[in-house]
């Protein structure tokens, strides 16, 4: 009888400390099956977000590396961004988790950043294109239904030029809805810049020099501006995150105590602009950064963490705007998942 009680202490013991766990690091799902798309994952921290594991209801368009994915969140669409041989290089979901269609199009080569601009006027899609072809090294603008509108930079042909501008691996571009045009040149060839541009299309002012000082990068990945006239750039070469006013270009000021680790990958703002989303693909984490307020750049902190499983690869990110679900492309997975936060009241936490 003795035995038994010790027995039934030791279960319940076990049962408080897993009921603790949770409550603390969120939740650990289990393994999928083998046609399931990966999802185990762990919260670390506040928790901020959860896994949709409905989205998307099929996954076997996902043929290719998934680098980037867009949100219109006013068509309700969900643009993600592949490559490989002989795979669409787009795929378009509704917010529901639908298939609904391809761009059969042979104007891209190796997407790298895909964004989408003007969601409420006049919608269009931008991915930088990283091949070494005759339609590499260039930033291609499309329409909603895959039509090349234009083509930014020299096609086929790596170069420094501002004039006329020419791009060599651009990483990613941020069109600002002023019409400002924020681009990160360089996912590992010649150059290692930020460059503004007008809507158009005139070089407002760049910073261009490979280094490890202010100012300077080493592979900049990923663009975002915040409501307070600020850029911020995952440099990932140098493992910061570096700021600049967004009206002079000028530097306000570099995070890097949080990616000892990992360098960021992506970046991008919640909504509500009180957290960035920033990828660490080595160490297959999503971290929420505490937004600092307007004038004060001071210590990056880390508020949540999305601890994926191994060789997920999470690469680029992005947010519906008005529901603050976050899409992530994941190249280890080779497929695009959906996160929604958490609410309290029906709200963003």
């Amino acid at each position: 009888m003795k035995r038994k009680g010790n027995s039934c202490l030791i279960a319940v013991a076990m049962g408080v400390v897993f009921l603790v766990m949770v409550v603390f690091y969120g939740t650990i799902s289990p393994q999928p099956s083998a046609a399931a798309p990966n999802t185990d994952y762990r919260l670390l921290g506040k928790p901020l977000y959860k896994l949709d594991i409905s989205w998307p209801k099929y996954t076997e368009h996902f043929t290719g590396e998934v680098f980037g994915v867009a949100v219109n969140q006013v068509a309700g669409l969900v643009y993600v961004a592949q490559r490989g041989e002989n795979v669409p290089k787009v795929l378009v979901f509704s917010m529901d988790g639908d298939f609904l269609q391809t761009w059969n199009t042979s104007t891209l080569e190796m997407p790298h950043g895909i964004f989408l601009s003007n969601a409420s006027s006049n919608p269009t899609v931008w991915i930088t294109d990283v091949g070494n072809g005759p339609f590499g090294h260039t930033i291609k603008q499309y329409s909603p239904s895959g039509k090349l509108l234009q083509v930014l930079g020299t096609a086929g042909e790596a170069g420094s030029s501002v004039s006329p501008l020419q791009f060599d691996q651009p990483a990613e571009i941020f069109v600002h809805s002023s019409g400002d045009i924020y681009i990160v040149d360089g996912d590992g060839g010649l150059n290692n810049r930020l460059i503004k541009l007008s809507k158009d299309l005139q070089v407002q002012w760049m910073h261009g020099e490979k280094g490890a000082g202010l100012g300077q990068f080493y592979i900049p990945h990923s663009v975002t501006v915040d409501s307070y006239q600020r850029v911020w750039v995952a440099d990932r070469g140098n493992k910061r995150i570096q700021v600049f006013n967004s009206l002079t270009g000028d530097w306000l000021g570099s995070w890097g105590s949080c990616f000892s680790e990992d360098a960021p990958y992506s970046v991008r703002l919640t909504p509500d602009q009180k957290y960035f989303v920033v990828v660490q693909l080595n160490t297959n984490q999503i971290s929420l950064l505490e937004a600092p307020p307007v004038g004060v750049i001071g210590q990056c902190r880390v508020a949540s963490v999305i601890q994926l499983a191994e060789d997920i690869k999470p690469h680029l990110v992005d947010l519906d705007l008005k529901t603050g679900a976050l899409y992530v492309a994941e190249i280890g997975a080779q497929q695009a998942q959906k996160f929604t936060p958490f609410t309290l009241g029906g709200g963003f936490l």
